[in-house]
C-alpha cells in the first residue's frame, strides 16, 4: 500500500533510490567515477527529494522500500527560469560533468507532452524488492488519478528492458532519445484512460 512521503522518510528513501539506480545505465553515464558514484547519487536524491517535496508529489510505501516522484499537471513545459532554478539546485552535484549533463538533459526536458500531464521523474524500489509489486504500488495512486481528470502521465525509462514494465500500465512508447555520448533514455506515455 503506497503512501505520501514525509521528510521523516527522505534520507532513507535517498538510500533506497541509490541502491535502486546503482548500475541504471543514465546514472553511469552522470557519474563515471566509480570512486564518488555512490555518493553523489545518495547527494542527487537527497537534493530531488527537496525539489519534489515542495513542488511535486512522492509517494512510498509503509516500509519505505521505494518512491515514485511525481510532477503535476502544468499548462506548458517548464520555464527556462524553472529549469534553471532545478539545474542550480543539482548541478552542484555532478561536479565536471554538470555542463554536459544540462547540455543533456536540457532538451530532454522541453520534449515533455504540451498538454497538462503527470510526471513520473523517479520510480524505484529497494532491489531486495523488486518484482513484490512495490512499483505497482507506487504508480497507482497517481495513475487512479489520472484516470479520475482524464489526464496523461509521461515517462522516461532509463532501460530498455523496462519499457515492457511500463506497458503493462498502460504507457506507450514514444520515441527514444539519446543522451550525447551515452545511453538511449525511452520517452513513454500513458494516454488519458
Amino acid at each position: 500500500m503506497a503512501r505520501r512521503a514525509t521528510g521523516e522518510d527522505f534520507e532513507r528513501l535517498a538510500e533506497v533510490l541509490q541502491r535502486a539506480f546503482a548500475t541504471d545505465p543514465v546514472h553511469l553515464w552522470m557519474f563515471p567515477d566509480e570512486s564518488s558514484r555512490l555518493r553523489r547519487q545518495a547527494r542527487l536524491f537527497r537534493r530531488v527529494l527537496a525539489i519534489y517535496a515542495r513542488a511535486g508529489a512522492i509517494w512510498t510505501t509503509e516500509d519505505v522500500a521505494g518512491a515514485s516522484l511525481w510532477e503535476p499537471p502544468r499548462q506548458s513545459a517548464p520555464t527556462v527560469t524553472q529549469f534553471m532554478d532545478f539545474l542550480l539546485n543539482i548541478v552542484p552535484v555532478f561536479w565536471r560533468r554538470a555542463f554536459t549533463v544540462a547540455r543533456a538533459m536540457g532538451p530532454l526536458a522541453m520534449l515533455h507532452p504540451k498538454e497538462p500531464h503527470w510526471y513520473l521523474a523517479i520510480l524505484g524500489s529497494d532491489p531486495e524488492r523488486q518484482r513484490s509489486g512495490v512499483g505497482r504500488a507506487l504508480l497507482a495512486p497517481v495513475l487512479a488519478r489520472c484516470d479520475r481528470e482524464r489526464l496523461p502521465a509521461y515517462l522516461e525509462a532509463s532501460r530498455e528492458e523496462n519499457i515492457a514494465y511500463y506497458e503493462r500500465f498502460g504507457f506507450e512508447l514514444i520515441a527514444p532519445y539519446e543522451l550525447p555520448d551515452g545511453p538511449s533514455v525511452y520517452r513513454m506515455v500513458r494516454p488519458a484512460h
